[in-house]
C-alpha cells in the first residue's frame, strides 16, 4: 500500500503542515481518485484476517478452558457456590436457613456451608498486631546483637518525640492489648447475628450437584436466593463480600458517573499534550518563544518525546485509582475486580490517548485553517487529518511500547523501589521478603495497555501502513519478555480459568468496528461514494461474526457442562471411594482472620487449620505460587508439588 500512496502528489500540493512521513499515508491520495479500490480491498483483507485469527483462537481458549475445569486437580471452588441475598428470618439464623433451605431443595445433595461474616475490623486488628510484631522482632534481634544495651524508642508519631521508654516492653504491652482486643472482637463477631451477613458458600457432594445450582434459579422470587459459582479460596475479595447486597447497584451507578468524569477530565491535560505535539502551532501561539523552541535539541524533545511521556505521567495513577472505584462497586473476587478495572482502563485509553489525541491534536494542529476556511471544508481538513497523527502514534508506540518493554525485562522501578524499601523500611527477614516479592502480572493494566496497541494497528492499518513495522516490533518483543516474565518471574495470585478471554475477544471486536467506522468517514470526505456501499457492509458482518462467537463458545465461560462434570465425578468416585470430601471443603472458605494464623493464644484454631488440605495450586506454567498473602484477599497459596515443577517447559 505504501506506493500506492507515496507515488501522489496531494499534500505538496496543498497547505496542509506535514512531514515525510505522511506522505506514505492516504491523505496523500488525491480526492475521488481509484487507488481508494485498494484500501477497500486492504480492509476487507485485514478484516476476514483478523476475525479467522479470533474464532481461531476463541475455540481453542474454550478447548484449554474446559479441559482445565475438568482436569484431575480437585478444588474447592469445583464444589462450591455463593449464595447471596438471603432473606431474613425473624425465628432462624443466617446459617440455619441456609441449612434448612439447601436440605430441603437439595436433599441428596447438600454437604456443608460456611456463612460470610463482616470481618473488616477484626481484619484491620489482625493487620496491626502483624505490624507490631514485625517491630517486636526487631527490637528482639537488635537486642540479641548487642545484649549490653536494651532499645529505646519514643512514643510520639513516627518516633519523633514523646516519653523514651523500652521498646521490646512497649511493643509486648502493645501486642497484649491487642490480642485481647482480636479476642474480643471475634467473640462479638461470632455471637452477633448482625455480624453475620446474608450470604454464606454452600459446598455440595459432587461437582454436578454445584453445577446444577449455581445455574439454576432457587427461589419463586428471582431477587433472593442468588447463587453463582464461588471464586477460588485465594480468589476471594473479603472485604467486599461485607458489603450488603441491595446497595451494589448504588455503588456501581456512583462509580460509572465518577468514571465519567474521570474519563473527560483528563481530556483538559491531554489537550495541552497534544498541542505540544507540532512546533509550528506552538510557534504561532507564543511567537517570543521562537528562539529558544529552534534549538536543536530543545526542538527534537518536543516533538519528539515530550508527548509520550507526558501522556505516560498522566496515566501512572490511572491503574490506582480504577480499582479502587472497582472495590468500591462491590465485586467479590480478585478477578472480577481486575476483569472491570481492565475494561474501565481500556475504555479511559480509547478516549483520552486515542479519540483526544486525533480530535485535539487535529484541532489545534489545523486551527488557523479552520478560522479561514467555510464550514462545509472543516469535515475535509479533519479527513485529512486524521492519519497526519501517525506520527505521533509511532512516538507513543516507541516511548510507552518499546521502552515500556525494555523497563519489563530490566524490572528497574522494582529495582529501585526494593532498594528504597530496603534502606528505609526494611527490618526484619520477613520484610526483606516482602520487599523482594516480584508481586503478580497486573492484568487490570498490562492486557488493556496491550490492546491499545491492537487498537492501532487495525485502525492504521489501511489508513497509515508506515506504523504497523513499529506495532509488529512492539508484539515480538512484548511476546518474549512477558512469556519469560509468566513462567520465571511473576507469581500467580488466583486461577480465573481464562475467565479474561470474552472481554478481551470483545475488545479486539470493538477496535475492529472503529477501524472500519474511521475509514468510512475519511473516505467520505475524498468523494469516494462508490465504495461507501461496501463498507457499510464490514462492521455489519463484524457484529454479525461476534454474535456468531458469543453463542458458539462463550458459554463455556459462563456455565460448566453437567456432562463434564458427571464424567469429573464417576471418576473420582472410581479412584478414591473412601474420599473425605467435607473434611477437603468445611474449612476451604472460612475467613482468613478466623483461622487462628495471627493469633498465637487460639492454638487449637492453628492446628485445626494446619490439618485443613491446602488449596489444590492450579496448572499454569510458573516457577512458584504465591507465596504471600494476597492484598485484597488475605489467604494464601501452597507451593507447587514436584510433579507440576516438573510439567514447566517453555
Amino acid at each position: 500500500m505504501v506506493p500506492v500512496n507515496w507515488t501522489n502528489s496531494t499534500l505538496k500540493n496543498s497547505n496542509v503542515v506535514f512531514s515525510n512521513i505522511d506522505e506514505l499515508s492516504i491523505s496523500n491520495v488525491p480526492v475521488g481518485s481509484s487507488r481508494f479500490w485498494t484500501h477497500l480491498v486492504m480492509a476487507y483483507a485485514f478484516t476476514l484476517w483478523t476475525c479467522y485469527v479470533l474464532k481461531r483462537e476463541y475455540e481453542k481458549v474454550a478447548s484449554m478452558r474446559l479441559h482445565f475445569l475438568a482436569s484431575d486437580q480437585r478444588r474447592a471452588d469445583q464444589f462450591t457456590v455463593l449464595v447471596r441475598n438471603v432473606p431474613p428470618d425473624p425465628d432462624e439464623t443466617v446459617s440455619q436457613l441456609v441449612e434448612h433451605f439447601f436440605l430441603v431443595n437439595h436433599p441428596d445433595h447438600y454437604l456443608t456451608h460456611q456463612v460470610v461474616y463482616n470481618a473488616n475490623k477484626l481484619s484491620k486488628l489482625v493487620n496491626e498486631k502483624k505490624k507490631l510484631q514485625n517491630w517486636l522482632d526487631y527490637y528482639q534481634l537488635k537486642l540479641s546483637r548487642n545484649p549490653s544495651k536494651r532499645p529505646s524508642k519514643k512514643t510520639g508519631f513516627l518516633g519523633l518525640w514523646g516519653n523514651r521508654v523500652d521498646a521490646i516492653d512497649f511493643y509486648t504491652s502493645e501486642i497484649e492489648r491487642l490480642l485481647k482486643e482480636i479476642s474480643s472482637e471475634r467473640d462479638k463477631i461470632t455471637s452477633n447475628p448482625k455480624s453475620i451477613m446474608p450470604a454464606a458458600f454452600v459446598s455440595f457432594r459432587t461437582r454436578w450437584n454445584a453445577a446444577v445450582c449455581a445455574q439454576t434459579q432457587q427461589s419463586r422470587n428471582p431477587t433472593i436466593w442468588l447463587t453463582e459459582w464461588a471464586p477460588e479460596p485465594r480468589d476471594v475479595c473479603w472485604d467486599n463480600l461485607a458489603i450488603p447486597y441491595v446497595s451494589l447497584t448504588i455503588r456501581r451507578l456512583v462509580v460509572a458517573v465518577a468514571f465519567f468524569f474521570l474519563t473527560f477530565f483528563f481530556m483538559i491535560p491531554i489537550a495541552f499534550v497534544q498541542s505540544l505535539a507540532n512546533i509550528e502551532g506552538i510557534e504561532k501561539a507564543v511567537p517570543f518563544l521562537k528562539p529558544v523552541i529552534e534549538v536543536k535539541f530543545i526542538k527534537s524533545f518536543i516533538q519528539g518525546f515530550l508527548p509520550g511521556i507526558a501522556l505516560k505521567i498522566f496515566l501512572i495513577f490511572l491503574p490506582t485509582i480504577l480499582m479502587i472505584m472497582s472495590k468500591f462497586e462491590g465485586f467479590n473476587s480478585i478477578s472480577a475486580l481486575e476483569r472491570r478495572s481492565a475494561t474501565r482502563y481500556y475504555i479511559f485509553q480509547f478516549v483520552n490517548v486515542f479519540l483526544g489525541s486525533i480530535i485535539t491534536g487535529t484541532a489545534f494542529q489545523q486551527l488557523d485553517k479552520f478560522i479561514h476556511q467555510s464550514a462545509n471544508e472543516i469535515p475535509k481538513t479533519i479527513g485529512v487529518s486524521i492519519p497526519m497523527k501517525a506520527t505521533f502514534f509511532i512516538t507513543y508506540i516507541m516511548v510507552d511500547g518499546w521502552a515500556g518493554v525494555a523497563g519489563e525485562i530490566l524490572r528497574l522501578k522494582p529495582l529501585i523501589i526494593y532498594h528504597l524499601k530496603n534502606f528505609l523500611l526494611v527490618k526484619t527477614e520477613k520484610d526483606r521478603e516482602e520487599a523482594m516479592d516480584p508481586g503478580t502480572l497486573g492484568f487490570n493494566t498490562g492486557e488493556p495497555q496491550i490492546q491499545l496497541y491492537f487498537l492501532l494497528g487495525l485502525v492504521y492499518a489501511v489508513v497509515s501502513p508506515i506504523l504497523l513495522p513499529f506495532i509488529i516490533v512492539f508484539f515480538g518483543l512484548a511476546y518474549v519478555v512477558y512469556r519469560h516474565q509468566i513462567i520465571n518471574v511473576y507469581n500467580q495470585e488466583y486461577e480465573s480459568a481464562a475467565a479474561f478471554w470474552p472481554d478481551v475477544h470483545g475488545r479486539i471486536i470493538t477496535a475492529l468496528i472503529v477501524s472500519q467506522l474511521l475509514l468510512m468517514g475519511l473516505l467520505s470526505t475524498k468523494e469516494a461514494a462508490q465504495s461507501t456501499p461496501l463498507l457499510i457492509t464490514l462492521p455489519v458482518l463484524t457484529i454479525w461474526f461476534h454474535r456468531f462467537c458469543k453463542g458458539c463458545y462463550e458459554p463455556a465461560f459462563i456455565r460448566y457442562p453437567l456432562q463434564e462434570a458427571m464424567m469429573k465425578d464417576t471418576l473420582e468416585r472410581a479412584r478414591e471411594p473412601n474420599l473425605n470430601l467435607k473434611g477437603f471443603l468445611q474449612n476451604a472458605y472460612i475467613h482468613p482472620v478466623f483461622k487462628g494464623e495471627d493469633d498465637s493464644e487460639n492454638e487449637a484454631a492453628a492446628e485445626e487449620c494446619e490439618k485443613e488440605p491446602a488449596v489444590v495450586p492450579t496448572k499454569r506454567q510458573s516457577r512458584r505460587n504465591t507465596p504471600l498473602p494476597s492484598k485484597y484477599s488475605g489467604s494464601s497459596s501452597s507451593s507447587l508439588p514436584d510433579d507440576t515443577q516438573k510439567m514447566l517447559r517453555p
